[in-house]
Formats: structure tokens, C-alpha cells, sequence
């Protein structure tokens, strides 16, 4: 049975107070200030080793990841995303996953990272999770089960369901993210060509559901068909506008870390000092009058 598409034009939603958001990011911000103020505060410039300073970057880092996360489930999008259109829920999604999970890994210092994964069956567990292959399993699962119909539906009627829906995006992002941005020793990083790989396999899987929500001719997701239509928005169209800001916007996302890592990776590699004999270094040394010192 098609889904009843409910006409009703609704404008932009007022404000709208979200304390469990509120009490989330502020105990978030205010633990990890907290910690950082009691492990030897904010060094100048970065970290003077393993139980060093924080830096005032990582700090900025992982501030700028709690005010994304603030901006991805408060009001407006989390108004939008939840009872108008699925566009602004990607959005959400996209916010927490590709852009707050990696500045939270950023701003993390590596003594924190060793104090947060202190129990051993956490570090085991997350240890394990990261692996690549493993990971991108993890990932991959949790980023399908995500845009099951059941469970997009279950999430936005009840809301203990959706907060721990976004807790379990954002946790398997944080792991996610682990083979490029590790802040613990004993989680190493992958190497730069690994890491382009990585990324790129990352890419692949997204792209399913993505061709189901820009290609389908039906909703996929009834219950954004009951919600009033803001600005006159075609719940399809609306669809069809979440597939290609999943496939579109968050490749090309991907697409532009891959190319950043390929060229410092290559900037770094051309620093080194050359050790591969040249002809242009032959040529020098057979006109070099006698005597003077030759090729080692």
C-alpha cells in the first residue's frame, strides 16, 4: 500500500529547548576542560610528550566537535530532521559521523586516550574494532542498520530509542576514525597509502542505500509521509535530496581527505633526503676534474 503523503504546509519550526542535548554537551565540554586543567592545563604550542600538556589546537579541536555535535541534534536541524524532512536527518547524521567524530579524535590527547581506554576489556574491545578490516565491517553495519526503515521509524516515535540510536553512530565513527586519527600508542595509525585506501573503501558501501533513497519511487521511510510538508517540500523529492547529499556530499567529503593525505604524504616524501643515484648525479661526477672527491 503506498504511503498517505500528509499535505499539510507547515512554517519553519520555533525554538525549542532540548535539555537532554544540552545536559550532553555541556558535561562533555565541561569533563574533558575539567581533566585537561588537571593534567598540567594548556601547553603553548602542543603536547612535550606522552604525558605532556594539552595543546591549545587540541583543545580547539575538541571543542569544535562538541559544538558540532550541539548544532547536529539541537534546535533547528534536530527540529527539522525529526519531524519534517529526512534531508535535514542525513544532514545530522553526516554532522555527527564525518565531521564531530574525527574533531573529537583530534582534540583527544594521548594520555587522555590512555586514561578513557584504561579498563582492559575497553582498550581490548576497541582495539579490536579498529582493526581496518574489522573496521570497516563495524562501520559499514551500523551505518546500514541506521537507514532500516524499522529503525528510522522506531527512533523518531520513541525518543529514548533515537538518543541511543545517535550514541551508537557517534561511538562507531569515533572507532571509525581510529586508523587515521589514533590519539593512543598502542592503537598505531595507518600508513598514508593505507589510509587513502582505507578511505576509499569507506566510500563504497554508502553508496547502496544511498541508490535506494535517490532512485526509489516510493518512500522508503512512510512515517516522513504523516509529517506536515515545510516550505511545501515533496516528501519524495525530499528523499531523493537525502540520497544525494549521503552519495554526493559525503564522497566528495572522503574524496577531499584522500586528496589532502595524498599530498602531504608525497610534500613528506619529497623532503627526504635522496638516496636513488640520478643520471643527472653521473653526469656531474664524470666532468668533475681529477682529484676531487667522487660518488659514495
Amino acid at each position: 500500500m503506498p504511503a498517505v503523503i500528509n499535505q499539510t504546509r507547515a512554517g519553519f519550526p520555533g525554538w525549542h529547548f532540548h535539555p537532554d542535548v544540552w545536559v550532553f554537551v555541556l558535561l562533555l565540554a565541561g569533563g574533558y576542560l575539567l581533566a585537561v586543567r588537571r593534567h598540567g592545563g594548556v601547553g603553548p604550542t602542543g603536547p612535550t610528550g606522552r604525558t605532556g600538556p594539552t595543546s591549545r589546537r587540541q583543545v580547539a579541536w575538541f571543542l569544535a566537535g562538541v559544538a558540532t555535535i550541539w548544532l547536529g541534534s539541537d534546535w533547528p536541524v534536530h527540529d527539522v530532521a525529526e519531524g519534517y524532512l529526512y534531508s535535514a536527518h542525513m544532514v545530522q547524521h553526516l554532522l555527527v559521523t564525518l565531521v564531530a567524530a574525527p574533531m573529537l579524535l583530534m582534540g583527544t590527547p594521548a594520555w587522555m586516550a590512555e586514561r578513557l581506554l584504561s579498563p582492559r576489556w575497553l582498550f581490548i574491545a576497541v582495539r579490536g574494532l579498529g582493526r581496518p578490516i574489522v573496521n570497516l565491517l563495524q562501520a559499514n553495519l551500523v551505518l546500514v542498520l541506521s537507514h532500516w526503515p524499522l529503525v528510522v521509524e522506531a527512533t523518531l516515535r520513541h525518543h529514548p530509542l533515537h538518543f541511543g540510536a545517535h550514541a551508537a553512530l557517534l561511538s562507531s565513527a569515533l572507532i571509525m576514525w581510529l586508523p587515521l586519527l589514533s590519539p593512543h600508542p598502542a592503537i598505531p595509525r595507518l600508513g598514508p597509502l593505507m589510509q587513502m585506501l582505507y578511505l576509499f573503501l569507506q566510500t563504497i558501501i554508502p553508496t547502496i542505500p544511498a541508490s535506494f533513497l535517490t532512485l526509489g519511487r516510493s518512500l522508503l521511510y512512510p512515517i516522513y509521509g504523516e509529517f506536515p510538508r515545510l516550505w511545501g517540500a515533496n516528501a519524495l523529492t525530499d528523499q531523493q535530496v537525502a540520497g544525494l547529499i549521503m552519495k554526493v556530499g559525503a564522497g566528495f567529503y572522503l574524496w577531499a581527505i584522500i586528496i589532502v593525505i595524498f599530498f602531504r604524504w608525497y610534500e613528506r616524501e619529497e623532503k627526504k633526503p635522496r638516496d636513488v643515484l640520478l643520471w643527472e648525479d653521473v653526469e656531474r661526477e664524470l666532468n668533475q676534474p681529477s682529484g676531487t672527491p667522487r660518488l659514495q
